[in-house]
């Protein structure tokens, strides 16, 4: 059986930036008691009065959120070069079986020139491309027989080179990626390697997204 403590912080860590407003003191406990009430009552299977909930949010412990800051602090300090890339276009193809040989054509063309971005990702059901706008036309030669499932031009990438400590930190991605959240960027892709991490936005975000990781290193 849930404590109403249990239920509360269940709630509050489900909830994307609540736990980190409340601890800058930026979240009213009050309102936010009133908030979560429904979701805590529900986990409990019982009516709670906020004043327990309010209770249980004053007692909840920073000291795992403030540790994982502080690491992912030391970290982003240590973040490498920041490479730039505009003029890029995004493909999302269906999963077939003459999709990799169609793969296979596009990458032995990319090695052709230095000046060719080109990063293929293969999910379960779909593989996704995102290369320069140089190799579109090839693209769309080279799998003009597959299924499109999305495609969208006008994109940048961002490429930051992570230190080696990244795989030893929980919550790097998370570090990275709620900035731009906070600041109502939509990513279109992230694309990772051992110790590489390329987002993918629109070319009109690139500025501020760069602007972004920028602060990251210097703070």
């Amino acid at each position: 059986m849930k404590t109403i403590q249990e239920a509360v912080e269940i709630t509050i860590r489900k909830t994307p930036f609540i736990e980190e407003a409340l601890n800058e003191k930026l979240i009213n406990v009050s309102s936010l008691a009133r908030v979560i009430l429904p979701d805590v009552s529900k986990l409990l299977k019982k009516e709670v009065k906020v004043g327990a909930v309010m209770m249980a949010i004053n007692r909840l412990s920073p000291a795992n959120e403030l540790r994982v800051r502080r690491n992912i602090k030391k970290l982003a300090l240590d973040l490498g070069d920041v490479i730039v890339r505009s003029d890029l276009c995004d493909y999302t193809f269906k999963n077939t079986p003459s999709l990799l040989k169609e793969i296979a054509k596009i990458l032995s063309k990319s090695a052709d020139s230095n000046d060719y971005f080109l990063t293929v990702s293969q999910g379960i059901f779909e593989t996704n491309i995102v290369t320069s706008k140089n190799l579109q036309p090839f693209v769309e030669e080279i799998f003009q027989k597959e299924t499109v499932i999305n495609n969208v031009n006008d994109l940048a990438s961002i490429t930051i080179k992570l230190p080696k400590d990244n795989l030893e930190q929980s919550g790097v991605y998370y570090f990275i990626l709620k900035q731009f959240a906070w600041a109502n960027i939509a990513v279109q892709e992230v694309i990772s390697t051992t110790h590489e991490m390329t987002i993918v936005v629109k070319e009109q975000d690139v500025n501020e997204t760069f602007a972004i990781l920028m602060d990251l290193k210097l703070n």
